[in-house]
């Protein structure tokens, strides 16, 4: 098992490849990839019940990037984890390439789900969660969705079914940072009081420092021995977390950085460009 100072490491490298990858394709989502760097860390290299070496093993945990946008993280994670080599990420978002810029089930080893339409995942992860239910397997589902995100109404249908089914085996992570593409989430629509709104449709409710291992680990382990309801953890991040411009800054939200950019980032990243 990892300790917190090797997965601090490994979230690092993790920035690095996706401030490297986006810079190779000129194209994706830098802002909501880097702030959930510790949330994805947290779960493939710590937390969930995976062998990269069988991605369709059935008893594995699942996971479901519902805010598809941010497909440089998990692809980061899954070639960091041994799913692909890591020198497929410099064909992100390129022709016939199978890091697309939505993650794609049948395309990407690892990927549990194919997501891209904001609010779907979380729909497709109270699936995944209620079929573990009636074949009593023990696996659990994990999914991440964004603050914007859950302005979409399917996620607040999903919400109310996974109450509804009792889903303590679904943890959701919510990567807030309070920005979305044209925005504030306050400006654009306003998601708060947004702990409360998940607790009057049945959820256990957890709120966190996004970037702080300790607490992910508390929290998750708190929605293990929840019963009865799902949990959403409110991870409270930084967009653009580690790269100075970028860092609460809504524009990077789907702009990816020039060379001269890129270089910046990544010395601030502590990563050193060898191509």
């Amino acid at each position: 098992m990892k300790n917190y100072e090797e997965l601090k490491s490994i979230a690092s490298i993790l920035r690095i490849d996706i401030i490297k990858m986006l810079e190779k394709s000129q194209s994706g989502h830098p802002g909501g990839s880097l702030s959930a760097c510790e949330i994805l860390t947290a779960l493939y290299f710590k937390e969930m019940n995976i062998d990269p070496k069988n991605p369709h093993w059935e008893d594995r945990d699942r996971f479901v990037l519902s805010k598809g946008h941010a497909a440089p993280v998990l692809y980061a994670a899954l070639a960091e984890r041994g799913y692909f080599p890591k020198e497929e990420l410099n064909s992100l978002r390129k022709i016939n390439s199978m890091l697309q810029g939505h993650p794609d089930m049948k395309g990407t080893p690892g990927v549990d789900m194919t997501t891209g339409s904001l609010g779907q995942g979380l729909s497709a992860a109270s699936g995944m969660a209620l079929a573990g239910k009636i074949d009593k397997k023990d696996y659990r589902v994990y999914a991440l969705v964004g603050d914007g995100e859950v302005q979409e109404g399917i996620i607040w249908e999903a919400a109310m079914s996974a109450a509804h089914y009792k889903l303590d085996n679904l943890t959701v992570l919510m990567d807030h940072n309070g920005l979305q593409i044209d925005g504030k989430n306050e400006d654009v629509m306003n998601i708060e009081p947004i702990d409360e709104k998940f607790k009057s449709f049945g959820w256990h409710v957890i709120k966190i420092d996004g970037h702080n291992f300790e607490e992910i680990f508390a929290a998750l382990e708190e929605a293990k021995n929840t019963k009865g309801k799902p949990t959403m953890i409110i991870a409270s991040t930084v967009k653009g977390k580690g790269v100075s411009f970028m860092e609460n800054q809504a524009g990077w939200h789907g702009k990816a950085p020039s060379s001269e950019q890129a270089q910046q980032a990544l010395e601030e990243l502590g990563g050193v460009e060898n191509d």
